[in-house]
């Protein structure tokens, strides 16, 4: 299978079908933090595992990241990142009502609250478009203020190419931003390309 997996078409659909599931996402984290959500266009790569890290490095740059993995099972399976900035605690805190330093328990669950409202909203948007069953096992703190490049580990990865899918979400009036990336193996982009060509043929 070539680094081409996917056509120009198929590229593009999907890239709309991710806008929207983002958008759904968008409004669902903006009615948990009461702040309207800037979204980015999805950016939609076919990478070899080792460039995955590069890749990252290039959305977020080398600050010190924190990171919340789920995985996504079903008729497609995968995992979804999002990776916060080093500012994502004291934004996050100030935004959901906490007056005081987080202790590191609260804060753990203050990040996987908002990583499952995002993730479950983005991909169940996605899934319903392309009426693909999808649950998510629990979200799990993945690292804490780590260089980004040692954030996924791709030597355990034994597919030749994944699906690389970033959207970056901002807020309006503050500088918190996350990072979500969507990472699928080789043969679950061959499901997915099904699944979006019968939806471009239902058109």
């Amino acid at each position: 299978m070539t680094m081409a997996m996917l056509s120009e078409d198929q590229r593009d659909a999907l890239q709309e079908l991710t806008n929207i599931g983002m958008g759904q996402a968008g409004a669902s984290v903006a009615a948990v933090l009461g702040e309207f959500v800037q979204l980015s266009v999805p950016r939609i790569l076919i990478l070899k595992p080792n460039l995955i890290a590069p890749a990252l490095v290039r959305i977020v740059g080398d600050e010190a990241v924190t990171a919340v993995r789920q995985g996504f099972h079903g008729d497609l399976r995968g995992e979804a990142v999002v990776i916060y900035g080093a500012a994502h605690c004291r934004e996050l805190a100030d935004l959901m009502g906490y007056d005081d330093a987080l202790d590191a328990a609260t804060e753990r669950e203050l990040l996987l609250d908002v990583s499952n409202v995002l993730v479950g909203a983005c991909l169940g948007g996605l899934a319903e478009q392309i009426n693909a069953d999808m649950g998510f096992s629990a979200p799990s703190l993945m690292a804490s203020e780590v260089p980004v490049m040692s954030v996924l580990d791709v030597s355990s990865m034994d597919s030749p190419c994944a699906l690389f899918v970033e959207v970056n979400f901002s807020l309006e009036t503050r500088s918190f931003a996350c990072h979500l990336v969507m990472l699928m193996p080789e043969d679950q982009i061959i499901a997915l390309r099904a699944a979006v060509d019968r939806f471009l043929e239902s058109l």
